[in-house]
């Protein structure tokens, strides 16, 4: 019998074995992969992700090795407004970074094995049953001499298609039209100097540029429904490098933007659905934890830092609800609301950007005034970073000064 099972070894996973295991608690990090291998996903983060996983014990070596300082955000729309966005780095703060994800997600699983969490790596879990009047849940597993697994508590940090959320009724389908993320990297020859990340909106969707280690370039692409039968016709890999070659070139980028003639350096990786919704995070027994317990807009981004403070909190309420003699009940909405209140402003201003980018006129119209205004531009940058509480973004004086002609 174990204490946490936690299925899905993403930072958010691998966060919260390692802090868990630290209290002497006995925690099994399961793994379908045998070992790490590219799945789209976040890269681009702002500085409060890095504070997080400061927090969550990786020292400043490693940090130094898995990310890549980026000192803004280019967002660029389709009539040529361009918004730089530097999430306070020009008020003198940290930069924002690009994840080497190869080297970030091996490094957490082995801050949690160093914790003394157990990893179960190549194993599958084909089936949940979770426990019924605070008994424990079992696992069924595959690739394992141990066929079931028991646990007190079962974490979901399973990613968009959860099979903890699914197996506990939670899940749902996010309110937004069909979209697809496609994801991979390029060689730059202009190696690791420093250059901006980019975010270029297209006709229904977007593609964001981000520096990472080692002398790379990821590329994320969103797309809506309207992609669909160029994507069924030709294939993700025609798709991304056919969106790639029509970038505009930037100044960084020189006469001709060699970087997009190269080979890519990974497959072109597919997500769907980008959206995440689930009625709640946790109850008694299982909890959901980074993209597992909710997600709603690669366009804001944060996606890492977002999956580490659902760690965090959930390790505050894993450890509650295994020393409540009352249940695992009140820990687990104690840790939904939690969530609620870190998170439902942002929420907020992801479906407001949402509803902009709907809406190619009244986006351009924004765009442009971020552009011609220092201290709004300064203000969204820090709320799509984290680095101040969401509310700022929907203070009514905030939308005036934004939206004012």
């Amino acid at each position: 019998m174990r204490d946490v099972a936690i299925v899905g070894a993403g930072p958010a996973g691998a966060v919260l074995a390692a802090r868990l295991a630290r209290t002497g608690l006995d925690v099994a990090l399961i793994e379908r992969a045998r070992s790490w291998r590219w799945r789209a996903g976040g890269v681009f983060a702002s500085p409060a992700a890095m504070d997080a996983l400061r927090r969550a014990g990786l020292d400043a070596a490693t940090l130094d090795r898995v990310a890549r300082p980026i000192p803004a955000m280019r967002l660029e729309t389709t009539r040529g407004a361009v918004v730089r966005l530097t999430y306070g780095a020009d008020g003198g703060g940290p930069p924002a970074v690009g994840f080497d994800r190869s080297a970030l997600d091996p490094a957490l699983v082995d801050l949690a094995r160093a914790a003394g969490a157990t990893i179960l790596a190549g194993v599958t879990v084909r089936d949940v049953r979770l426990g019924v009047a605070g008994g424990p849940s079992t696992l069924d597993l595959i690739g394992t001499e141990e066929a079931q697994l028991q646990a007190r508590i079962v974490v979901g940090a399973d990613g968009a298609s959860s099979l903890i959320a699914r197996t506990a009724g939670v899940a749902r389908p996010v309110r937004l039209a069909p979209r697809v993320g496609l994801s991979h990297h390029l060689p730059d020859p202009r190696g690791d100097v420093p250059l901006e990340a980019r975010m270029q909106v297209l006709r229904d969707g977007y593609i964001g540029i981000a520096p990472v280690p080692g002398g790379r370039l990821n590329v994320g692409i969103v797309l809506g429904r309207s992609w669909l039968p160029a994507l069924g016709a030709h294939g993700a890999t025609a798709v991304a490098a056919r969106i790639v070659a029509d970038l505009p070139a930037t100044d960084a980028d020189g006469t001709d933007a060699p970087w997009r003639r190269g080979a890519p350096c990974d497959r072109v990786a597919g997500a769907a659905p980008l959206g995440v919704r689930v009625t709640r995070r946790a109850g008694p027994g299982w909890f959901l934890v980074g993209d597992a317990a909710g997600f709603l807009d690669p366009f804001t981004g944060e996606g890492i830092h977002r999956a580490l403070v659902s760690a965090e909190l959930a390790s505050l309420a894993i450890l509650a609800a295994l020393r409540a003699r009352d249940g695992a009940g009140p820990a687990a909405r104690a840790y939904d609301r939690a969530m609620s209140r870190r998170f439902a402003a942002k929420d907020a201003v992801s479906w407001l950007v949402q509803a902009f980018l709907t809406r190619p006129m009244l986006f351009e119209y924004a765009a442009r005034r971020l552009a011609a205004r220092p201290g709004v531009r300064a203000t969204m940058g820090l709320v799509m970073g984290d680095l101040v509480p969401a509310t700022h973004g929907l203070d009514p004086r905030f939308l005036a000064a934004l939206l004012a002609p």
